[in-house]
């Protein structure tokens, strides 16, 4: 039986939950921290996920779901096997305006952050000598509070920082999302295998829809230069022997420039339909 760990809280929980209730297992509808589904030949475990690296990369479960970031703070043996696209944020330094131009001016300050092997193997890898101060939460105040110089942490929109005086600066140490993660000793087998197609099939359909239209003959050509699908779309003969009927995958952020060009170029009876599942 697979064993894989799920977020119990936080931001990655809810989406890797659904993300996973689209891939055909078992939803956790109450507050469980072990889910057996013997259906589908898994048995889930929710677990912090900041610890979920750390049960990964020791092999007590199989694989797991968890951020980029806390992946690589963990300095566990765990790897990253698929990003998911979600649960996407920056990791940036940050400190009063005017006090540090560069990350190279970090030398000889303290670093104040909730990821401490994270920042300090950045620092180690451009030869950068600095105090890292841990803290569980709440850093953008340790500058105020005399405690650091330079703040190290997850950046969305940068309104908690500019409130607590501070600015980014730099480039950002590390872009970061949910991703699917396995231990790094062991090859992924059949079950992880299967978990790592289906999840690849809702990523898919999250992505992309399906595209219908009629086509006059002599236009189709141009109709499918314009909807290539993913190997070749379909093209099948309509009653009317001067028409035919497409179908494509495209793009879901493309959709209305899409159907802009089909119709300029003839097509009409467009319609544009959502993708459940899909397998590639």
């Amino acid at each position: 039986m697979l064993r894989i760990a799920v977020p119990n809280k936080g931001s990655l929980s809810e989406p890797s939950i659904e993300l996973l209730a689209e891939a055909g297992y078992r939803r956790r509808r109450d507050r469980e921290l072990v889910l057996p589904d013997p259906d589908n030949d898994v048995e889930f475990f929710f677990l912090r996920p900041r610890d979920i690296a750390v049960y990964v990369g020791s092999g007590t479960v199989d694989i797991g779901i968890t951020g980029r970031d806390l992946l690589l703070d963990s300095g566990t043996s765990a790897v990253e096997h698929r990003p998911l696209g979600f649960g996407r944020s920056t990791f940036r330094f940050a400190a009063p305006p005017g006090t540090v131009g560069s990350v190279e001016d970090i030398t000889g300050k303290r670093v104040a952050t909730s990821y401490d092997v994270l920042v300090g193997n950045y620092l180690a890898e451009r030869g950068i000598a600095a105090e890292v101060v841990h803290l569980d939460g709440a850093v953008e105040s340790s500058v105020q509070l005399g405690i650091a110089d330079v703040v190290a942490d997850v950046v969305e929109t940068g309104s908690t920082l500019r409130a607590a005086g501070l600015e980014t600066f730099g480039e950002p140490i590390l872009d970061s999302e949910a991703v699917l993660i396995r231990p790094a000793s062991r090859p992924a087998d059949a079950g992880v295998a299967v978990l790592d197609r289906r999840i690849q099939g809702v990523l898919v359909a999250r992505q992309y829809v399906l595209i219908d239209y009629d086509v006059p003959v002599e236009h189709v050509e141009k109709a499918v230069a314009v909807t290539p699908g993913l190997e070749s779309p379909t093209v099948s003969p309509l009653h009317d022997g001067n028409w035919r009927a497409v179908r494509a995958m495209v793009r879901r952020e493309d959709t209305n420039r899409v159907m802009d060009e089909l119709y300029e170029v003839g097509a009409r009876a467009i319609i544009v339909t959502s993708i459940h599942a899909s397998r590639l």
